[in-house]
């Protein structure tokens, strides 16, 4: 039976620069750490390829993919994970929407053996079968999450950041 973490007390509990948990889950080594600086967007639009002109650079075609910092989470949406600093065109005169949501979320990283068993803890997906290049909407236990996976046993999760707190100790709990 899954507890519940204790629920943390304000948002301050956990910032950019949070010291990295390390340990083991069942076993297998994990590290639990903050990811660094990215900028975040929010960007739909029904047509992909005139968009993917229009940012001038190429976009996920298979809903449930990433590349080049950005995933497909739907249809006619993307979210975007871009460096520090990084940019994207002003784009007007077409029927679409970009956001900038940088300050919404933060990232998390889960590296290691033991990163599927922690997601899994939380998550009713199979996290082991989200290889590199996937990237999904799902929840972790009710919290809203982005998973990315970036190689064998490293995950970036996307969280609001209301919920980070929450769901750093949810996570942290299960490292021995």
């Amino acid at each position: 039976m899954l507890e519940i973490a204790p629920l943390a007390v304000a948002g301050t509990d956990l910032k950019l620069g949070s010291a990295p948990v390390t340990g083991t889950i069942y076993g297998h080594a994990i590290t639990l750490a903050v990811a660094g600086p990215l900028v975040r967007w929010s960007l739909r639009a029904r047509d992909s390829a005139g968009f993917a002109a229009a940012l001038g650079r190429p976009l996920p075609e298979r809903i449930g993919t990433h590349s080049g910092g950005i995933a497909r989470l739907g249809p006619d949406e993307w979210h975007a994970l871009l460096p520090e600093g990084s940019t994207v065109p002003l784009i007007t005169g077409q029927p679409l929407s970009m956001v900038d949501v940088t300050a919404r979320s933060i990232g998390l990283t889960l590296q290691g053996p033991g990163a599927v068993a922690a997601l899994g803890r939380g998550c009713p997906l199979d996290c082991a079968a989200l290889t590199p290049g996937r990237a999904t909407r799902t929840v972790f236990e009710t919290v809203e999450i982005q998973i990315w996976a970036l190689a064998p046993e490293h995950f970036h999760v996307e969280v609001w950041r209301s919920f980070a707190p929450w769901l750093w100790h949810a996570l942290a709990e299960a490292i021995d």
